[in-house]
């Protein structure tokens, strides 16, 4: 009987139908993705440092020659280049649009000029004027920041403001035509200083170093209005120069306060759901 049970039992369990939940399977793992960041806005506010090179492109002057019924152009005046030493306070506004308050020194530039006409020496003459220029320039900027790529974020903007120029004493030597040297003694006439109404037109890139400091490099132009250049003596001057455009190549640090570092973004937990 025993031998019967145990055939009956044995063809009932090589008969059960195996099921697919029986069968291991790996776990599947989920596809890799990428989590997006936040990025942790600091309290706006920035401090900037730059130093330039300044092409300088004096747009000419005049002076009242003998009388002031006679005021005629330099035949030639240049400035040389020179370099620019800035900084400023700003403000972040948001990821587009920034502003600041920056105060530049344009170093002292050697200006070189001449004129014709008489002189006491002989009745064709033509001088050789050299002086010294230097400015400060207090501009109120607003710039648009056009988007970030990587480390690098373009920006153009615009400023307006004024600037102080001051002219160094010029010393004027004419000398006859035919003879330079036979000259009149050297004349000098005392440097002006003015303020003049100026704007600027900015374009370049901000590259991120660290989450709170960004190297800045850029081109920017001023326009400098006109004004006093030096004064009258025997019988020449005052002179006034014309407008002064400064081309500059810029290179500069800006630091931000607050917390700018990128962080992981971390989703809400979703409460638990027992079936």
């Amino acid at each position: 009987m025993k031998k019967i049970f145990r055939g009956v039992a044995a063809a009932l369990l090589s008969g059960t139908p195996v099921y697919a939940a029986d069968v291991y399977q790996p776990p599947v793992e989920a596809p890799f993705v990428e989590q997006p960041v936040e990025v942790v806005q600091s309290s706006g506010w920035y401090l900037r440092g730059d130093v330039g090179y300044a092409w300088n492109d004096l747009r000419g002057a005049h002076y009242f020659q003998g009388s002031n019924s006679n005021l005629v152009d330099f035949d030639r005046a240049d400035v040389d280049d020179s370099y620019v030493l800035g900084g400023g306070v700003g403000y972040q506004i948001n990821n587009y649009l920034r502003a600041d308050l920056t105060l530049d020194y344009l170093g002292e530039s050697d200006f070189n000029g001449s004129t014709t006409g008489g002189c006491g020496v002989a009745v064709n003459c033509v001088s050789n004027d050299v002086a010294s220029m230097s400015a400060w320039s207090l501009l109120a900027n607003a710039y648009v920041d056009i988007g970030t790529y990587g480390a690098f974020t373009p920006y153009v903007g615009a400023g307006i403001g004024g600037t102080r120029v001051k002219w160094g004493t010029l010393r004027n030597t004419s000398c006859d035509v035919t003879d330079p040297s036979n000259c009149d003694p050297t004349v000098e006439h005392k440097g002006e200083s003015d303020w003049r109404f100026t704007y600027a037109l900015m374009a370049g890139t901000a590259v991120d170093l660290t989450c709170n400091l960004k190297a800045d490099v850029g081109y920017r132009f001023r326009h400098i209005n006109g004004g006093d250049m030096f004064g009258y003596n025997l019988n020449s001057g005052p002179a006034y120069d014309k407008d002064i455009y400064v081309h500059e190549a810029r290179a500069g640090l800006r630091y931000s306060f607050g917390n700018n570092c990128e962080a992981a973004y971390v989703p809400p937990a979703e409460p638990i759901v027992y079936k």
